[in-house]
Parts: C-alpha cells; sequence; structure tokens
C-alpha cells in the first residue's frame, strides 16, 4: 500500500508539472499571437497611401480586424483555460480520492486485522484457561459468557465485511417481508443488555409494528447502530433506545452520551471507512463500516438516517421506515 502511494504521488507530481507547462505554453500562445497581429496590422498600415481618398476608412478597418483578431485570441485563450481548469479539477479530486480511498483501504486492514484476531485470542484464551485449570462453576460460567460475546463480536464483524462486500457488487438478493418490526428490535436491544449487564442500556418500544424489508438486513443495521452508541459512550452513561410509531412511519432512535460528532463530520459520517478524527474516537474500536452499512440498508428500505446532537452532550441517530 505505501509504495502504491508513492506511485500516485509521483504521478501526482508529473501531471502538476504537465499542468504547468501546458499553462505557461498557452500563455505565450496568446502573447506570441497578439504581437503578431499587431505587427500584421502595422505593416497594413504602412502599406497604405496618405495621399489615398479613403485613407482614414481604410486605417479603420485594419485596426477593426485587429481588434476582432484580438478578441478571437482572448475567447479562444479562455476557452482554452478553462477546459484546461476543468481537466485538472477534476484530476486533482480523482487523485485525492483515490489517496484518500488507498489511505483509507490500508487503514481498514489495519483495523480488521485487529478486530478479527482480538475477539479469537480472548475466546483461546478463555477456553484454555477452562481446559487447564479446576474453575468454580461461577468462574467458569464468567469465560463462557466472555468467549460467547467475543463470538457474537466476530458473527458481527463478519457479517458486516459479507453484506457491505455483496450490495457493494450488487450480488446481495434481498429477501423483504411483512413482518414485526418491533419484535426484532427488542430482540436486539436484549441481546445488547444480556452482553452488556454492566452497562445501562434503557429500552422503549412500542408493540406490534410491522414493516415491509429484510428482517435479517435490518438487524445488522440495529445491531450497528446500538454497538456504535456503546462503543463511543463512557461506560457509566446511559444510553436510550426508543421506537414508536408516528402516523405511516416508524422511528428509532438511538441516543448515547458521548463525546458527540461535529457539524463538519457529520457529512462524512456514513462514508465507507470513514471514522471520526478526534482522540476519543480513535482510541474507539472499529472499521469504518457499520455506519456505511446502516445508511446503505436505510437506502434499500426507502428509509432515512439523520444523525444530530444531544441536549445533554453525545449523539441522537434517528432510523426512519415506512410502517404497513
Amino acid at each position: 500500500m505505501p509504495e502504491k502511494n508513492k506511485k500516485i504521488k509521483f504521478a501526482f507530481v508529473i501531471y502538476w508539472a504537465l499542468l504547468a507547462y501546458i499553462i505557461a505554453a498557452l500563455i505565450w500562445w496568446f502573447i506570441a499571437l497578439t504581437r503578431q497581429n499587431v505587427k500584421m496590422s502595422n505593416f497594413r498600415q504602412q502599406e497604405i497611401q496618405k495621399n489615398d481618398t479613403a485613407f482614414l476608412q481604410k486605417k479603420l478597418q485594419i485596426r477593426q480586424s485587429e481588434n476582432r483578431k484580438t478578441a478571437q485570441y482572448i475567447g479562444e485563450g479562455i476557452t482554452f483555460f478553462l477546459l484546461i481548469a476543468t481537466g485538472a479539477i477534476f484530476v486533482f479530486r480523482t487523485i485525492k480520492k483515490e489517496l484518500w480511498l488507498s489511505k483509507s483501504q490500508h487503514n481498514f486492514m489495519l483495523a480488521i486485522t485487529h478486530e478479527l484476531k482480538t475477539p479469537i485470542a480472548i475466546s483461546k484464551l478463555n477456553l484454555e484457561t477452562i481446559q487447564k485449570h479446576k474453575l468454580t462453576e461461577t468462574q467458569q460460567n464468567k469465560l463462557l459468557q466472555n468467549t460467547l460475546q467475543e463470538t457474537n463480536r466476530l458473527d458481527m464483524l463478519c457479517n458486516n465485511l459479507l453484506v457491505s462486500y455483496q450490495i457493494d457488487a450488487g450480488g446481495y438478493k434481498s429477501e423483504k417481508e411483512i413482518f414485526n418490526y418491533s419484535t426484532l428490535i427488542k430482540d436486539c436491544a436484549n441481546a445488547f443488555a444480556t452482553r452488556f449487564p454492566q452497562r445501562e442500556i434503557y429500552i422503549n418500544i412500542e408493540e406490534n409494528i410491522n414493516v415491509f424489508g429484510d428482517s435479517f438486513l435490518l438487524q445488522i443495521a440495529i445491531n450497528n447502530l446500538i454497538e456504535n452508541a456503546l462503543k463511543y459512550s463512557p461506560k457509566e452513561k446511559e444510553i436510550q433506545i426508543i421506537f414508536n410509531k408516528q402516523e405511516c412511519k416508524c422511528s428509532l432512535k438511538i441516543i448515547d452520551n458521548g463525546a458527540g460528532i461535529l457539524d463538519s463530520e457529520k457529512k462524512n459520517l456514513f462514508n465507507k471507512f470513514y471514522r471520526l478524527g478526534n482522540e476519543t474516537t480513535k482510541r474507539a474500536k472499529g472499521t469504518g463500516l457499520g455506519l456505511y452499512l446502516v445508511s446503505r440498508i436505510c437506502n434499500t428500505h426507502g428509509g432515512k438516517i439523520t444523525v444530530e446532537d444531544n441536549a445533554s452532550g453525545g449523539s441522537i441517530f434517528n432510523f426512519t421506515l415506512n410502517t404497513v
């Protein structure tokens, strides 16, 4: 990846050097043509006899012709410059995007390696501890519970990777049906409450709200939103999961009390591989796929995902869908 970045940067330097040469050549072309036009105009004027009865008229015609040529050169120069500038901006944005994508993919590979190895290592250590040591039933249950949590985390990560790839490649076949959305959200919320008994999770879910959609994809979206709230909130702070119906739409709000999100970063929040740049976020685990998947899943269901500031600190993610 660093070698690829070097090649892209080298191509970037060559491009700007060629662009500077082209602009310099354009300017020189304009100056040369303008000088030539003036010389030709002066030469034609010198050929006119002063005793010619149409002397002033011919001189005026020569001057008008010179002005038309100058205007033509200016128009052509501006047109060429605008074309070059448009191409330059397009190439600049393309290369900048390529550099950002290359860097993001590199960071993603580092993150995903860590995210995959950590639950495997923890689960292996827990099982080896149970195998090699005589533990009480309480100790064994605690280790098994911890192993199950890490397995669930690994399963969620694998789902994010596979579904993200399939959606991007257009290979995911959605199986939509009418189902009880309230039950799905409640199951997801209760699963996190069981996995993280030390965390304070407030759950308020309106019963029997049905939607038409892919329950597997929506489960992934809900899990990512809840995990995101837990990940970026202090352990002593409460998160809220509130779900209700508003006319023909239903709203799932995930409210955290973390550090919040800067307005300048909200527009990039749902981009692939994007992670917040502040120090609090950098210390949190993640791959940058979670909210990207939430956004893609939301779009495939004709829904809407928004984020706003929580008055008491933190953020409010609002995931809305049409009901049936």
